[in-house]
């Protein structure tokens, strides 16, 4: 769907609406800090830049940063980088990034399962996130327990991976977790049964209803598997 034509602004709008918290803000400042890939506007197609609401915020964080932290152009971008990667920047120059805690805790009631989380994560970053190990990281790669999406990792190889780190220390290794994946590739399974027909019917509103169903599938799939272990675990008290 195309974007209204209100929904752009030109730059002498954005300048208007920085220069009252900004007061030496240009338009010269604003194109050097677009050569230096801290902002990427559109063009139309007689080349005028056009700026989105996210543009804007991206250049308010670029001179705050600068204003009141005195931070380098090459540390802000960073930042910009980890921020749309889904991460919080370091508080202080030379710290770490860290993911959003809300994009990879909460219940795992049906509106959990529709979630899409914007984080992704390096490699270095998965682990400093989790505190595995690159050993323990391979080993759950080679059994499929986490995978590598593209260049990062998603919030469920985060969550996945912090999971696997609290229950080593108990003594259990990855290789005594096979039986999780399996388990829930047969829920997978079932779930998929159920939602495939109803991928198959016409209509507008076929396939969100099989989205509808696959998460309360989910959730309920969840709960089941947690009542179940907790059964069995009071049965041999």
């Amino acid at each position: 769907m195309s974007v209204p034509a209100r929904a752009y602004l030109s730059i002498g709008e954005v300048l208007g609406k920085l220069r009252p918290e900004f007061s030496d803000i240009t338009i010269s400042k604003i194109r050097f800090l677009e050569s230096e890939g801290l902002i990427d506007p559109q063009r139309t197609p007689s080349g005028y830049r056009k700026f989105t609401a996210t543009d804007l915020e991206r250049l308010r964080y670029v001179l705050q940063a600068q204003r009141d932290q005195y931070l380098p152009l090459r540390v802000i971008k960073e930042n910009l980088d980890a921020m749309d990667r889904g991460l919080v920047p370091a508080v202080q120059s030379g710290g770490v990034a860290g993911p959003r805690l809300a994009t990879v805790d909460g219940d795992f009631a049906p509106a959990h399962f529709s979630q899409e989380s914007d984080l992704r994560l390096s490699r270095e970053e998965l682990l400093l996130s989790s505190n595995l190990d690159e050993s323990v990281l391979v080993e759950l790669e080679t059994y499929g327990l986490i995978e590598i999406k593209g260049r990062h990792f998603d919030a469920d190889a985060l969550a996945v991976a912090r999971a696997v780190s609290e229950i080593a220390a108990f003594g259990i290794e990855p290789r005594h977790l096979r039986s999780f994946k399996s388990a829930a590739d047969r829920e997978i399974g079932l779930v998929e049964q159920v939602i495939t027909p109803l991928l198959r019917q016409k209509g507008s509103d076929a396939k969100a209803r099989a989205e509808e169903v696959q998460n309360e599938l989910a959730s309920l799939s969840v709960r089941l598997h947690a009542s179940l272990v907790r059964a069995g675990l009071h049965r041999t008290k």
